[in-house]
């Protein structure tokens, strides 16, 4: 004769089953949360901590969840050497100190944070000719990686570069490193870091067809990642430097000739232009601060057609009496957070508040958003923003 308690462990066994939901189930409801949500439900239990852990789930999660954007930026403390790093949300309100670096400087050229398909990559030197780091972290789960040094000797501090990019075709990031010291009359050599393996290799590239070695000192530093392919500025004449991430090879990229003017025009007054990233599409902001006619207009070229090389233009005027900050020469615009909103230079209100002029290409208005920090500064007269991107959150892991 069978007693309860006999019967207890089949029924319990049998609530289970009924109660239980096919693994395929949960991790296709999982994938469609915000990555938020993801994260606080790993300490539901162990199988879905390893679940949410596993590479296919972030790979699955990146195709059909949702895709959440939030502000990220950095800004730099003159009178203390610090370098601070915030993220919040991209409609205004309180925005976290996700951390900080002490003894560093503010150098424009070579101090950048460039994000990309989840993860952000910034640089940071200890003095103005000192060594240069580069880290790569995810604002979303706090997960940080400093690249490790180069296993060649470095020859030259002050005139390197760490570019930042995504190869679509084998759906991985990899940053790039240039010295000019390693440029070669047709080759240059340029070191590769791929996330895949966590590994350095080194490889020798021809330099495109009629570029000297010396256009390369003449870049600004900074980059953008369109296509699987990272673009760096060149000057003296305006063009556009191009590494293609999945063949390895350089080209140039020509700029729309009234973007990259060459007359009288640019000799009087100086000209000043830099790429930006508008809409997913790669973008040369062009002013001429000083010119009487010129002075509130900023004129964004976008390449459209990429295949084509067919540029649109919009010419965007500054309101009067703009709070706009001039930066590296002119007021231009940093990214976009949506399909038709253009961020351009944040203002330092207060000790723990920035204001960030937001441009409409629909409405061609500008309005502000308010961002109150999760720090206080004591000097804001001596903070400046060095960049303000939008980035995409994501589950993508970090070696530790």
């Amino acid at each position: 004769m069978e007693t309860l308690e006999d019967e207890q462990p089949d029924d319990r066994s049998a609530q289970k089953a009924k109660n239980s939901f096919p693994e395929e189930l949960i991790e296709d409801i999982l994938s469609r949360l915000p990555v938020k949500s993801i994260l606080r439900f790993k300490s539901v239990s162990k199988p879905w901590l390893s679940l949410i852990s596993a590479p296919s789930f972030h790979k699955l999660h990146s195709a059909v969840g949702p895709r959440t954007t939030a502000l990220f930026f950095t800004a730099h403390d003159s009178s203390t050497g610090t370098r601070y790093f915030f993220f919040g949300a991209n409609d205004g309100g309180s925005v976290a100190n996700l951390m900080k670096l002490d003894n560093t400087v503010s150098d424009v050229a070579h101090n950048y944070a460039e994000p990309l398909n989840g993860l952000v990559c910034f640089t940071s030197r200890d003095s103005r000719c000192g060594k240069r780091y580069a880290f790569v972290f995810n604002p979303t789960t706090h997960k940080f990686f400093k690249l490790p040094d180069l296993p060649v000797p470095l020859r030259n501090y002050k005139c390197d570069y760490y570019l930042f990019g995504f190869d679509e075709l084998s759906n991985e990031h990899k940053v790039l490193y240039i010295d000019v010291e390693l440029i070669k009359p047709t080759t240059i050599e340029v070191m590769i870091f791929s996330f895949s393996n966590y590994s350095w290799r080194k490889i020798e590239v021809d330099l495109p067809l009629g570029m000297s070695a010396r256009r390369c000192f003449s870049s600004t530093g900074s980059s953008v990642c369109v296509n699987s392919v990272i673009h760096m500025m060149l000057r003296n004449p305006l063009e556009i430097l191009a590494f293609d991430l999945t063949t390895d090879t350089l080209s140039i990229v020509n700029l729309h000739p009234e973007a990259a003017p060459d007359s009288i025009f640019t000799s009087i007054y100086p000209y000043y232009a830099k790429l930006v990233k508008i809409n997913g599409l790669l973008g040369v902001a062009c002013c001429v601060p000083r010119n009487e006619e010129e002075w509130n207009k900023v004129h964004i070229w976008m390449l459209q057609d990429y295949e084509k090389r067919v540029w649109v233009r919009e010419t965007v005027t500054l309101p009067p009496k703009s709070r706009i900050q001039y930066g590296g020469g002119g007021p231009y615009p940093f990214d976009s957070i949506s399909m038709d909103e253009i961020i351009f230079s944040p203002t330092v209100l207060s000790e723990n508040l920035i204001s960030v002029p937001i441009y409409n290409m629909k409405t061609r208005c500008f309005k502000s958003i308010e961002l109150t920090l999760g720090h206080r500064f004591l000097s804001p007269k001596s903070v400046r923003v060095e960049e303000i991107k939008c980035y995409v959150e994501s589950l993508i892991p970090l070696q530790n």
